[in-house]
């Protein structure tokens, strides 16, 4: 169940900062995301994105700064902010010996949900693999690993939907199926943050745009009004070729 949302930014960043060694893989990062908004960022390999990603699904301290998830601490009560994430990321948190199905009713199970047969059930039928829900993972596809992996992130009904290349492996009627569960997330009021390399489709549901690159935050603007070619345009500017 979706947990009442308090007052205030879903995500509040100051001066955040994550080094390994003498490298910075974020370096001074301020970010706020609004309540419901969608934000994307853009940025080339090895700007810090995934890194920013693991952060704010608690998966990683940062080295230095101040960060509030929800209205909460992550440091302080970490597991209680994950109740309210869903994140897709690189690494899809999947048994590949059980089947789709049984994979997201363990899942179901850690968050405590009620009705898990029918929550599975209708979460396979949203991300289109009722009819491989047998099957198990190994067989999958990368897609359909994809496909289930988003399945697994929004079981819980979550606050901040934190999304790490999400199109990755996804052909064209799974990207659009992706595009719809998205759109429903935006329509109830929900929060994403997603990053993505993918221009057009970034920008499609964006409320927000912001650009990375070398673990720096170097551009936010509104997405309202902005068309690909520009963002193309801005991106460009913004980071060196």
């Amino acid at each position: 169940m979706t947990t009442p949302q308090s007052p205030g930014p879903a995500v509040v960043a100051r001066g955040l900062a994550r080094h390994y060694g003498p490298r910075y893989a974020l370096d001074g990062v301020d970010l706020d995301v609004p309540r419901g908004a969608f934000f994307t960022l853009f940025g080339p390999n090895g700007a810090g994105k995934t890194t920013l990603v693991k952060t704010l699904a608690t998966l990683i301290r940062p080295t230095r700064g101040t960060l509030s998830i929800l209205g909460a601490d992550p440091r302080r009560d970490p597991d209680a902010i994950r109740g309210r994430i869903g994140l897709v990321g690189h690494t899809g948190f999947l048994y590949d010996g059980l089947s789709g199905r049984d994979n997201l009713a363990f899942f179901a199970g850690l968050h405590g949900l009620d009705d898990i047969r029918l929550r599975v059930e209708e979460m396979l039928s949203r991300v289109g693999l009722s009819d491989r829900a047998d099957d198990p993972v190994r067989s999958y596809s990368r897609g359909m690993r994809q496909r289930l992996s988003i399945g697994r992130a929004l079981l819980n009904d979550p606050d901040l939907v934190l999304l790490d290349e999400p199109y990755t492996g996804l052909d064209q009627s799974a990207a659009r199926r992706l595009r719809d569960i998205l759109s429903n997330i935006r329509a109830r009021g929900g929060t994403v943050v997603m990053v993505t390399h993918h221009l057009e489709e970034g920008l499609w549901l964006s409320s927000r745009i912001g650009i990375m690159d070398r673990g720096r935050l170097l551009h936010q603007q509104e997405a309202a009004g902005l068309s690909r070619d520009a963002l193309e345009s801005l991106y460009r500017s913004v980071v060196p070729s």
